[in-house]
């Protein structure tokens, strides 16, 4: 197995022990982070989002597969199950990832997955209903980066 993808199964081995300072320590100091809820993290941004989804978790669960890795870029599927803490609802949510590597960490992760999909789950009815509107996904979007920010002055 290619280094970066024992990487790879490190991150996402660590990820299911909730492990985030592991995860944290596969990226690199610069690394930038995106998916559809959390856009644009640099730097300890990305791992404080992983300590505050780790501390967070209820309920979770994560399995991992399709890992493909050379000296460039890597990918990954990975599902995670849980309970969305605001509403209570349980989301599992179907995640693609991409990765590019630097000096034997990570230095660019962009996971991909259907924002909509996980408003219905996660916010009811409402979120089926309007989770595919830009304003929908913006407020989720900007409710993430409020969490983060709080979760960030608290350490």
């Amino acid at each position: 197995m290619h280094p970066n993808a024992q990487l790879i199964e490190r991150f996402y081995t660590a990820f299911q022990q909730l492990d985030a300072e592991t995860m944290a320590a596969c990226y690199c100091e610069d690394v930038r982070f995106s998916d559809p809820a959390f856009t644009n993290l640099q730097g300890q941004e990305a791992g404080d989002m992983w300590r505050m989804l780790c501390s967070r978790a209820q309920n979770f669960s994560l399995v991992f597969d399709a890992i493909e890795a050379d000296d460039t870029h890597g990918k990954a599927h990975w599902i995670a199950t849980y309970t969305f803490s605001q509403t209570g609802n349980t989301v599992v949510n179907d995640i693609q990832a991409k990765f590019t590597f630097k000096n034997g960490k990570i230095a660019t992760h962009t996971d991909s997955f259907d924002l909509w999909k996980w408003a219905g789950q996660a916010l009811g009815f409402k979120g089926k209903l309007l989770g595919w509107t830009p304003f929908v996904q913006q407020a989720i979007q900007a409710q993430a980066a409020k969490g983060l920010a709080q979760f960030r002055a608290k350490k």
